[in-house]
């Protein structure tokens, strides 16, 4: 035999060498859950391992993150009912708990890059990424409430937004609102093809932001359409996106590798929590070797073309590489 491919497999300083993907911490982004109050750390029932954690705590845990090498993360509130209405005001108040935790997080770590979530679920108390009339989700009265939301973080000193509502020409707004008010260097990472995913429900716990009524199909891709996400994402490129985001990953690793490959700006993955949740399931009950496939799962979202991958594994990869 002339051509024998197990030569190049014969020991591991040739694999190293001929290794086409490589995965570090430097591509992963840490989602982590922020509510108001002091020493509190709450364990999400359905996403073990990831907490609610109050802001005092939440900076021992970025600064531990930090000593692992994890230097990017997203923030998501949990806000309480009391807050919530149906134009989302409280994501723009003064007194937000939230836009308070942003510039302490900056100020005790300025040199981390500190990502944020822009859509009304959180605090609408429809439960819904845009405003609600009559049954319907509006399109372009959300916009203005997404444009405050947005100057808001900016003010407070967010690095990147992410605008995951998927209202058309949001990406655009955004940024013509951002550059009026001088905040220029304030990057956009658009959730560009967010589907209609069965896979996020321990997020919605986490958050208690789950609809009030109906769903998300009129605003969030089908999960059958794969050519829907290049429009979707020669929109949100041509609107201004510094980057793109593919939301969830392992059931749309076909997606990432078509955006990878025709998008001109880095394309980013969402390793959700559904996705997550199912592995920590598997390796409590003992069927699955949790490091190796965590490294293997995250490998293939590399491998497919993320560019970066937010990540409820972050800070967990992050210590196996240490070890």
């Amino acid at each position: 035999m002339l051509i024998r491919p197990r030569r190049n497999r014969k020991n591991a300083a040739i694999r190293d060498m001929v290794q086409e993907t490589h995965l570090s911490v430097n591509h992963l982004i840490y989602p982590l859950f922020l509510v108001d109050g002091q020493g509190t750390q709450q364990e999400i029932a359905s996403l073990p391992r990831n907490f609610r954690w109050s802001l005092d705590l939440l900076l021992k845990e970025i600064e531990a993150s930090l000593k692992l090498g994890l230097n990017k993360f997203v923030l998501f509130p949990a806000v309480d009912d009391q807050y919530k209405d149906n134009i989302a005001s409280y994501s723009y108040a003064q007194d937000n708990f939230y836009l308070k935790a942003i510039r302490s997080i900056k100020d005790r770590f300025p040199d981390l890059v500190l990502m944020s979530d822009v859509a009304m679920d959180p605090y609408s108390s429809d439960g819904h990424d845009g405003l609600v009339q009559e049954g319907k989700i509006l399109n372009d009265e959300t916009l203005p409430i997404l444009g405050k939301m947005a100057i808001a973080q900016a003010q407070a000193g967010i690095d990147v937004l992410g605008p995951s509502d998927m209202m058309d020409g949001r990406v655009g707004y955004l940024r013509q609102v951002l550059d009026e008010q001088h905040f220029n260097e304030v990057s956009i990472m658009a959730y560009t093809a967010k589907y209609a995913s069965a896979f996020y429900g321990p997020f919605r716990d986490a958050l208690n932001s789950a609809p009030k009524s109906g769903d998300k199909k009129t605003y969030q891709m089908n999960p059958a359409n794969r050519r829907e996400a290049l429009l979707e994402a020669q929109l949100d490129c041509e609107e201004g996106a510094d980057f793109i985001m593919v939301k969830p990953a392992l059931a749309y690793l076909d997606v990432i590798s078509l955006l990878k490959e025709k998008a001109t700006v880095p394309v980013t993955a969402y390793n959700v929590s559904g996705e997550c949740a199912m592995v920590y399931a598997a390796a409590e009950k003992g069927w699955v070797n949790y490091e190796a496939i965590v490294a293997e799962i995250l490998m293939g979202m590399r491998r497919a073309g993320a560019d970066g991958i937010l990540t409820y594994f972050a800070k967990d990869f992050a210590a196996f590489t240490q070890q």
